[in-house]
């Protein structure tokens, strides 16, 4: 029979294994970077619990921002044009990802041609890319090239590339809100076999999320109104596509989690740039 010591210790050691195992999910969900099979896990592409993997979101986007924030410093170093720096950055982001936010973003707009909820769904469904998508996929990879690059003529290659990891962190915790509060939308859809994340996973990863730009803000010195209206402008950008996903779909799907994460990342980035004097 266990002490109360070697349980307790037991027990420390299950939450490490589990939290490392929602960690390395998360990542394996949201990138193409190659995660090893951790020695305890059974199946690691396995569905994962969407509650434990939710609570670890925003240390995955950190975790998947750091290559392109690094990629966005050195090119700079090199004294490459701030412009070409954030075109290699986003590019680097967009591989690492497989455009797997973008994709939503685009069939999120072309959705905005149907005229009923059930064409609305089709078109989403609709692998071809329309005018409304590819409209708004040049549109949302223009915005991030042209924030981050004039946020690098404003802030040191240090600072600028921790933007990029808290920007990427905060949105794609932002991307769980329509999850978190709308229903899913078809019965057949990928949000529906996973599950919703609950309300107090959500709020763990708000908190952790905010905690990690808050630090990074800090030590980047982004300023008080930088780091508020960063955190504001993902707030508004997850309520705001969660709306309109419950108007026009009277639900969400994994599409709109998707677009709410890039409109999320650009609102983010668009603060701190209306709080960043040249």
């Amino acid at each position: 029979m266990l002490s109360d010591e070697q349980a307790k210790a037991s027990v420390s050691l299950n939450a490490w294994q589990s939290g490392l195992s929602d960690l390395a999910a998360c990542v394996r969900f949201y990138s193409r970077l190659p995660v090893p099979k951790l020695p305890w896990e059974i199946d690691p592409h396995a569905a994962p619990d969407i509650n434990g993997m939710a609570r670890v979101v925003p240390l995955g986007g950190l975790i998947i921002a750091l290559i392109p924030a690094l990629v966005l410093a050195c090119a700079l170093l090199l004294n490459l044009e701030p412009w070409v720096s954030a075109a290699l950055s986003v590019t680097a982001m967009t591989i690492l990802t497989g455009a797997f936010h973008e994709d939503g973003l685009a069939d999120m707009a072309d959705s905005f041609g149907g005229t009923t909820r059930e064409r609305r769904l089709e078109i989403m469904k609709d692998s071809r890319l329309g005018s409304f998508g590819a409209s708004a996929l040049i549109l949302g990879l223009v915005l991030r090239i042209g924030l981050l690059a004039t946020l690098a003529t404003r802030l040191d290659p240090l600072p600028v590339a921790l933007v990029t990891i808290a920007s990427a962190t905060l949105s794609r915790t932002t991307g769980l809100t329509p999850l978190v509060f709308l229903a899913p939308a078809r019965l057949d859809g990928a949000s529906h076999t996973v599950g919703q994340p609950s309300r107090d996973s959500f709020w763990l990863a708000a908190i952790l999320a905010a905690f990690v730009v808050i630090a990074l803000g800090w030590f980047g010195d982004f300023g008080r109104l930088g780091i508020g209206l960063m955190l504001l402008g993902a707030a508004l950008a997850g309520l705001t596509v969660t709306r309109i996903s419950a108007r026009h779909l009277n639900g969400q799907t994994g599409d709109i989690a998707g677009a709410t994460q890039q409109v999320a990342e650009i609102a983010a980035m668009l603060g701190l740039l209306i709080a960043t004097h040249p």
